[in-house]
């Protein structure tokens, strides 16, 4: 071994301890009869001290050493004089007697510190010196403990890991694939998997009635903070269960997760079907951090004169509590947010309930004092609250309001990370529109099991068939779904027919799979999570990309390696394949 300790393990307890050192040059300090460098590994900083009286030709040779250069010291332990409490091996420090330059370092393109000078593309082009730094290493520390804790507990539960196939078929519905061609099969492509969906299905028919996996996953669709190309899953099926079952399972493993990696007790995990959630939050992943629900005010607001509100599907109001104090240009501010393109509101109406009880807005001109009472009546809002809203079409205005919702929220500084709220949605539609191809497609999936109860609909309205279809929410964000699935070939074939495939098209694309149901297939279900979503959370951070070793940019490249790149003529002309000109 090139050392004998790590850099951060050092202390008053080892003095006089001869030690081997080896890590990079933090930074250097000459202060002339003495030279100081911190020496530094994943583990922490430890000081090493020159002494030019006692080894002239050493220190000598510390004052050429340059940041990021690797070198491996002997010395002694010995008491700092001035002492440093903010870091473990602050009391100590290593007279230097043997220093060894493993290797140079030209100048960083950015400091190695915790507040870097870096910018995001700059810090990834050269990802292996920002691996360096104590946040991003520490998130890739909070991820490995919550993989190594998440197989720990699912072993103990006798869950199976198996790794499924990369090379798989690709299917029409879900994203779009990540294809590879053949070269032994000409003109025909793998794709990469979006999930293990048909394959942990096809373990349940195997008998594997508890199969988990943290699995890789691929998708070519358009990128934001939180989707990566490739992304992680922790990825699981159980047989022989109902919903509940599924939920509970995987709510302790949350808990477990939380408890043992950050040290926070989750309390309650409230279930909240998918119509509560769009009706009081306006999406299906709702933070309940904090209240600020959405209220429907169509019976107070409509048929009073005010055409935006009168030719407006909804009306949507939420109450700011004690916001009544903000400013024509802190509310001009708002209004402009929500007519950003992201939001695509028209407008937005504001009602100041004034500490006298009277009520001063933005439609004054439309709107007397008693019809307003009935709007904060409505949203219960008290004198000195504020109440915000918006009108239009039910999706989109839901869509906005919800956002609004959030950056009130986060004004107000509700939206706190280091508070876990965590919930499940559940009953899903089955089935959504879609006005683009004019058929109906799956919610979740084409396995997703349909309420018994709502069968019956599947013919006359399939928008009203609700699924055994569950997400997990953290703050806001979906880091979990799953549902009960079909394990009955007709009905499997029932379901796509609905899809809009015909017989023959299913059988192409998911033969397999009902064959499979033929042979005795058992009752399963799972869930999936996503492990980068679910370690920003837990690390309290917006980009996934920050707990993810290499990310791609939000262009979809690794600018670091310049991935994706032109492929050479000879390897393209063995493949069959020809680039546009």
């Amino acid at each position: 071994m090139l050392r004998s300790h790590t850099c951060g393990e050092l202390n008053i307890s080892h003095l006089k301890t001869k030690v081997t050192l080896s890590g990079w040059v933090q930074k250097s300090r000459d202060l002339g009869g003495m030279t100081f460098v911190d020496l530094r590994d994943r583990y922490g900083i430890t000081q090493l001290v020159f002494n030019m009286e006692t080894n002239n030709s050493l220190c000598l040779e510390a004052r050429k050493l340059g940041r990021e250069f690797v070198i491996q010291i002997k010395g002694d332990v010995i008491e700092r004089s001035s002492k440093n409490k903010n870091i473990p091996t602050g009391e100590i420090e290593i007279e230097i007697s043997e220093l060894i330059v493993l290797n140079s370092s030209k100048t960083p393109p950015f400091t190695i510190e915790d507040k870097t000078d870096g910018g995001d593309d700059l810090r990834m082009k050269y990802r292996y010196l920002d691996l360096r730094r104590n946040p991003v290493r520490e998130n890739m520390i909070l991820r490995s403990k919550v993989a190594i804790e998440t197989r720990k507990y699912l072993a103990d539960l006798d869950f199976i890991e198996v790794e499924t196939p990369v090379l798989i078929k690709s299917t029409p519905e879900g994203a779009r694939d990540f294809v590879v061609p053949s070269r032994m099969n000409e003109g025909q492509f793998y794709a990469l998997p979006q999930s293990p969906q048909t394959f942990k299905q096809l373990l349940m028919v195997g008998g594997f009635d508890k199969y988990f996996q943290i699995v890789k996953c691929f998708r070519d669709e358009d990128l934001r903070a939180d989707r990566q190309p490739e992304f992680t899953q922790i990825d699981c099926e159980m047989s022989f269960v109902e919903q509940e079952d599924i939920l509970n399972t995987f709510e302790n493993l949350t808990r477990h997760l939380l408890k043992t990696v950050m040290n926070v007790e989750l309390k309650d995990f409230p279930r909240m079907t998918f119509d509560e959630a769009m009706r009081d939050y306006g999406n299906d992943k709702p933070d309940i951090r904090f209240d600020m629900k959405l209220k429907n005010i169509n019976a107070v607001s409509k048929n009073k004169g005010f055409k935006v509100f009168d030719d407006a599907e909804l009306v949507l109001a939420i109450n700011a509590n004690g916001c009544a104090g903000y400013t024509r240009k802190q509310l001009d501010k708002l209004t402009d947010w929500v007519k950003r393109p992201q939001i695509g509101a028209k407008g937005m109406i504001y009602v100041k309930c004034n500490d006298d009880g009277s009520y001063k807005s933005s439609v004054d001109k439309f709107f007397n004092q008693e019809d307003l009472a009935q709007w904060a009546q409505t949203t219960d809002a008290k004198p000195g609250d504020l109440i915000l809203v918006l009108s239009g079409d039910t999706n989109a205005v839901q869509k906005q309001m919800s956002e609004l919702r959030l950056e009130m929220g986060e004004q107000l500084g509700f939206r706190d990370p280091n508070v876990f709220a965590p919930l499940w949605v559940v009953d899903f539609p089955l089935l959504e529109w879609d006005e683009e191809s004019a058929r109906y497609h799956a919610m979740h999936h084409p396995f997703t099991s349909p309420k018994p109860e709502d069968l019956n609909k599947l013919d006359t309205a399939p928008g009203e068939v609700k699924a055994n279809a569950y997400d997990m929410v953290l703050n806001g964000s979906e880091i979990g779904g799953g549902s009960i699935r079909i394990h009955d070939r007709d009905l499997q074939k029932l379901m796509f027919q609905h899809l809009g495939f015909t017989d023959e098209e299913a059988q192409e694309q998911f033969g397999f799979l009902m064959n499979a149901f033929e042979y005795g297939a058992p009752p399963h279900g799972g869930l999936a999570f996503g492990l980068d979503r679910l370690c920003s959370i837990m690390g309290g951070a917006e980009s996934i990309r920050d707990f993810i070793a290499f990310p791609k940019n939000n262009s979809g490249r690794d600018v670091m390696i310049d991935a994706p790149s032109r492929i050479d003529t000879l390897q393209l002309d063995e493949l069959s394949l020809k680039l546009k000109s």
